[in-house]
């Protein structure tokens, strides 16, 4: 049996993880948040519709984040994307799904989104809408209680659903993007749960600095009512048009590390892996993210190698 000897720091943290935990699966969820990647950078459908069809080809990318590694029942989030554009670029569409999972809830969404763009001096601006189902079920059967008899155990599963809509606005040059959007505005539905809107804001710019390095400075800020606002800092650089190394750091929360690598025109990879700041660190070994991205269509002829956002 393991033993641990006491220290209030741990215990504060293992109180803080068991209580998420309990509140993600102890029975009736009471907030929908939205999930965070640290490659969103490379994903950006993931954190705003109107990035549909910014591409003249056609964009896939699937990703699988472990959170907490080595810690039980941590977060596992897995995400597949897929966007393009229509009508001579002045539209866009994309499908987004996202598998969540943390201790004995999952929660899976599935959501189509439109986007329609317009020039807007060098650049273009596009407007997007999200609309999707959201399925989240808390399998209580397999949880190990020191009360079998806990009345809010007593059904194996406890499932809720609802209809979910978002929007967003993306602009764009080939060296600059500015992004406001709400991923999630809210949810409908006889057992839906309680949306929590996110606001986020991001941007970012690359800059050459020598010949074959490019540099990408870039933020995103979330904000949640009743909660600080959340600020990621990011610094890309990228080299022989091939390969993307960064760092960011993510306010209370973790530093990460991220590279991508530019295999050929159409398939790009990525890794990120996530240095943990807050008290979990003293049980966890960080959070690992994988990325596979694969773009083709008629406008891959023509594709920028690479692409900056």
């Amino acid at each position: 049996m393991m033993t641990f000897s006491f220290n209030p720091k741990r215990m504060r943290a293992l109180h803080s993880i068991w209580l998420a935990l309990a509140l993600a699966t102890g029975g009736t969820l009471q907030a929908q948040q939205d999930v965070m990647i640290s490659q969103y950078l490379f994903n950006g459908l993931l954190i705003n519709p109107g990035y549909a069809g910014s591409h003249p080809y056609t964009s896939s990318s699937l990703l699988h984040r472990s959170q907490w590694n080595q810690f039980d029942g941590a977060p596992t989030t897995s995400v597949l994307a897929v966007d393009g554009a229509l009508r001579n670029n002045s539209m866009g569409m994309g499908v987004l799904m996202i598998h969540d999972q943390i201790g004995l809830t999952t929660q899976t969404d599935v959501s189509v989104n439109f986007a329609y763009r317009m020039r807007l001096g060098a650049g273009r601006l596009a407007f997007g809408l999200r609309g999707g189902l959201g399925n989240t079920r808390a399998d209580l059967f397999a949880a190990e209680l020191s009360d079998p008899g806990d009345p809010n155990y007593s059904e194996n599963q406890q499932i809720t659903q609802a209809a979910k809509f978002g929007f967003g606005a993306y602009y764009h040059l080939q060296r600059f993007y500015l992004g406001v959007a709400i991923p999630t505005l809210t949810a409908l539905g006889p057992t839906a749960q309680t949306a929590v809107p996110h606001l986020l804001t991001t941007a970012g710019v690359v800059m050459k600095v020598s010949d074959g390095v490019m540099l990408k400075p870039s933020f995103l800020v979330k904000m949640v009512e009743t909660e600080h606002p959340q600020v990621d800092l990011n610094l890309h650089a990228l080299f022989a048009e091939k390969i993307w190394l960064g760092a960011g750091w993510r306010t209370g929360d973790a530093i990460v590390s991220m590279m991508e690598i530019q295999v050929t025109p159409e398939l790009r990879i990525g890794f990120a892996r996530d240095f943990t700041l807050s008290e979990i660190r003293d049980f966890s070994a960080g959070s690992n993210e994988v990325l596979i991205g694969f773009d083709f269509g008629q406008g891959i002829t023509a594709k920028r190698s690479p692409r900056y956002f």
